[in-house]
Formats: C-alpha cells, structure tokens, sequence
C-alpha cells in the first residue's frame, strides 16, 4: 500500500460510558481502516488506524468530533505500528 498511514490515536474527554468505543469500531470499518480500539484507565480511549491516508485521516478528524454523547477535549496523534492482523476489533482495557 503505498499511500497507507498507520497513527496511534489517544482521545481525551467525556469519551468512557458513552458508547465512544462501539461508534470508533463501525466508524473504521465503514472505511475500511484495520487497527484497534480501547479504554484506558485514565477515562482516555486510545486507538490505532492504519489503512489509506485519506480514510486515517478521515477518521481522525472524526474522533475529533466522536458520537453524539461524547464531548472530546483532546486528540493526540503519533505514528503507529500497522496491526498484525487485518480488520479494526476492540481490546481490553489497559
């Protein structure tokens, strides 16, 4: 893929208990994106998205925003490591 990017995302803000995680899985799939998503047990979710440049950042920007109960404060962005296996999923809290 030569105009794929791989970012590792840390969302912050009333973004636990408001159904952020089950939105951020249908949102990346939509586009096509592999990569996970989870709490953390600071009340951050973080994130990895990796697939076409434009969809990554598509949904970046769309983190910025997030669902409709959700009230985001933060995004911060680093480059990522691609998954090792395709598809976006949800892990465990950490």
């Amino acid at each position: 893929m030569t105009d794929g990017l791989c970012l590792r995302v840390l969302i912050e803000g009333r973004v636990q208990g408001v159904w952020f995680r089950g939105w951020t899985i249908e949102e990346a799939r939509r586009r096509g994106l592999d990569g996970w998503v989870r709490n953390r047990s600071d009340g951050s979710v973080e994130a990895l998205f990796s697939g076409p440049a434009a969809a990554v950042v598509a949904m970046v920007a769309a983190c910025r925003r997030g669902p409709p109960s959700a009230f985001v404060t933060a995004v911060r962005e680093a480059p990522g490591i691609p998954p090792d296996r395709p598809g976006f999923r949800s892990l465990p809290t950490l």
